[in-house]
């Protein structure tokens, strides 16, 4: 991310209000409008799509230091199709999409910002995308195992690892036995 200057960084930092997230309790749900945007300090959430016969389909885990939103419904106005959701106690910051509209006609260092944000959520969209296109639920374990995402594998429950990775529990314990298997040999 860019380095903001103090005189950069102050009207950001004068909009920011705390916010905690009791574990359960949402960011945002589907069919709600939150142009919001927040800096998870601590704590942990998931991002999921609620499907019309009511299974949750989870895509994303966020951590400390993830910025978290419905970042299309910011862009558009229109009611969120996604779903935000504390997994733990969570403490966030939390910010007018608004102002940082305003501050990218402000102070280009945003207008940056603003562009690695967008680069950054397009990328991880599209790996998403293609993992799930183009790889067996064995051949997304493997490469969760791979990507270094440590977080998901240590915090986050199995049977949500499962959901993520388009299994259920069962096929889950099922793959890590083969995994497991395969890599003693």
């Amino acid at each position: 991310m860019p380095t903001l200057t103090d005189a950069d960084w102050q009207p950001l930092a004068e909009a920011l209000r705390p916010c905690h997230l009791a574990r359960g309790e949402h960011f945002v749900q589907a069919g709600e409008r939150r142009s919001e945007l927040a800096l998870l300090l601590s704590g942990s959430c998931r991002l999921y799509y609620p499907r019309p016969d009511g299974e949750e389909r989870t895509t994303y885990f966020f951590f400390e230091n993830h910025l978290l939103a419905d970042y299309s419904g910011c862009l558009t106005g229109q009611a969120s199709q996604l779903s935000i959701q504390a997994l733990t106690d969570t403490e966030l910051v939390v910010f007018d999409y608004a102002l940082l509209r305003r501050l990218y006609d402000e102070r280009p260092v945003y207008e940056r910002f603003g562009r690695l944000l967008a680069e950054y959520h397009l990328l991880g969209t599209d790996a998403r995308l293609v993992e799930h296109l183009l790889l067996s639920p064995e051949e997304r374990y493997r490469a969760l195992l791979a990507s270094g995402k440590t977080k998901i594998l240590e915090r986050i429950p199995q049977h949500l690892v499962a959901n993520y990775l388009g299994v259920t529990p069962v096929s889950l314990s099922r793959i890590r036995g083969r995994v497991a298997r395969n890599r003693g040999q």
